[in-house]
């Protein structure tokens, strides 16, 4: 007798434990009580009947999803290797359960066949340049095909895009002659601009003569900064210098040329004898 109470007992408790399910936070309980819908259950402590009802759980949080790499042909054949990631979550407990036999598995498939659509319809430079599109483009497709499991994808990203070698090659070839053909316009806009001034400063100093000298000066001096330094001078310099040597010259002729006039007013200043045939002599 004491066996049976006993076994009882134990039959009780294991029939209360069957009857309490604890559902968290995050989830939602769909109830099927002898295999039909009976309604969901919130979060909390929850009792159902042992054997006839049966109680799934269905996570709400946000799952992170990747997308293993598909080799895709771009519109303009070229062979890509294109992974992604994926984030979606269940909105509807029920169609999760009902509607699909494994909504994660579904969920991945359908997004790995997607991934391999969109990127098909683009050549490799928008693969390249317009990743945003193509994210936005696969979220809208995914997202209308799980809508009638219960899932919402919330965002898809590209995550590697893995080229050929050759094309890797051939796209950094191209990447130089277009940083050569920006680097030769620039030094070419950069001659032109240097010409104009050139020509700005050429006519200044033909309107302004000095202004030349000055710059030969300013010249030598910058020059001069450094003490073992070889100073060129220009030609118009040298011949500015040779002019004034020479005018230097002529005016010493001209200086000791001149005769050196006698004061006859001064006393006991006698004049010069004039030795000349036939001449007075000037009376003392």
């Amino acid at each position: 007798m004491q066996l049976l109470i006993t076994l009882i007992g134990l039959l009780a408790l294991l029939a209360l434990a069957m009857a309490l399910k604890i559902v968290k936070q995050y989830e939602k309980g769909v109830l099927f009580r002898l295999g039909r819908l009976a309604g969901t259950r919130a979060p909390g402590l929850r009792t159902i009947i042992p054997v006839v009802d049966v109680l799934h759980r269905v996570s709400l949080r946000i799952v992170t999803m990747p997308i293993q790499s598909q080799g895709i042909i771009t519109r303009d054949n070229v062979s890509v290797d294109v992974s992604a990631v994926a984030y979606f979550r269940v909105v509807d407990a029920v169609k999760s359960v009902v509607a699909i036999e494994n909504v994660h598995a579904a969920t991945n498939q359908i997004a790995q066949t997607t991934l391999r659509k969109v990127v098909g319809q683009h050549t490799l430079d928008e693969t390249l340049s317009g990743t945003d599109r193509i994210n936005l483009d696969i979220r809208e497709i995914l997202d209308v095909a799980t809508a009638e499991w219960g899932v919402e994808v919330t965002l898809v990203e590209l995550k590697d895009i893995q080229l050929p070698d050759s094309m890797k090659r051939a796209m950094a070839g191209q990447a130089e002659a277009e940083r050569d053909k920006r680097a030769k316009i620039i030094n070419a806009e950069g001659e032109s601009l240097a010409a104009a001034a050139l020509g700005d400063a050429s006519d200044t100093m033909m309107a302004h003569p000095l202004a030349l000298q000055l710059r030969n000066l300013q010249s030598l001096v910058e020059i001069g900064v450094d003490k073992n330094t070889t100073v060129v001078f220009p030609a118009p310099l040298m011949s500015t210098i040779g002019e004034l040597g020479s005018f230097l010259s002529r005016e010493s002729a001209a200086a000791a040329a001149e005769p050196t006039p006698v004061d006859f007013a001064k006393p006991g200043r006698k004049p010069a004898p004039n030795n000349r045939p036939g001449a007075v002599p000037h009376p003392a």
